[in-house]
């Protein structure tokens, strides 16, 4: 049996995105030295499988991984980890199937925050909480403050460990492309 990119793939980055979320949910953090282990990796996987064209393909994928969660990392909305893990992510999908991980990613957790949200009946705290980041992002000085931070809410919300949405997003995206579904 001959072993392609797409399996090696499914051999390193599924468990490695896994433990990452695993992680992520448990403490809140995503190790530097996991991100960092798959982006050596996919990098090599890349290098070994398409040569050139495959490094490019996967500094592309930093790049969108990157790009993606930046801003909301520098608005104070999420941890530097999330950051690193989908950039590293971007390295083994390149640059569309990224933002696709991505995309589904982000529904998924914008769904998890709701049900996180309707389950504890904090409704009313999570709309207050709502109003001060609308106040954030309308407001040029406080765009890039520790106002209207995910920490600043304290006790009035429960973080959302964001690996966990966008593991979900890219192993769907993964069985998608593996079983020829959605024109991935």
């Amino acid at each position: 049996m001959s072993v392609d990119f797409s399996h090696l793939t499914c051999a390193i980055l599924i468990p490695g995105i896994l433990w990452a979320s695993w992680i992520d949910y448990a403490e809140r953090r995503v190790p530097n030295w996991l991100n960092l282990a798959l982006i050596v990796t996919g990098f090599a996987g890349q290098a070994i499988f398409a040569g050139l064209s495959g490094v490019q393909t996967g500094v592309l994928g930093l790049l969108t991984g990157f790009g993606l969660l930046i801003v909301p990392w520098m608005m104070h909305g999420m941890g530097a980890g999330d950051v690193k893990l989908m950039a590293a992510i971007g390295v083994w999908l390149g640059p569309w199937l990224t933002f696709c991980s991505f995309a589904l990613g982000a529904v998924l957790g914008g769904v998890a925050a709701i049900v996180m949200i309707a389950s504890t009946g904090r409704i009313r705290l999570a709309c207050a909480n709502m109003g001060i980041i609308l106040a954030k992002v309308s407001n040029r000085r406080t765009l890039f403050t520790e106002f209207g931070s995910a920490k600043s809410f304290g006790s009035t919300s429960q973080l959302l460990p964001y690996g966990v949405p966008l593991t979900a997003g890219t192993l769907i995206v993964l069985a998608a492309r593996t079983w020829g579904g959605w024109g991935i």
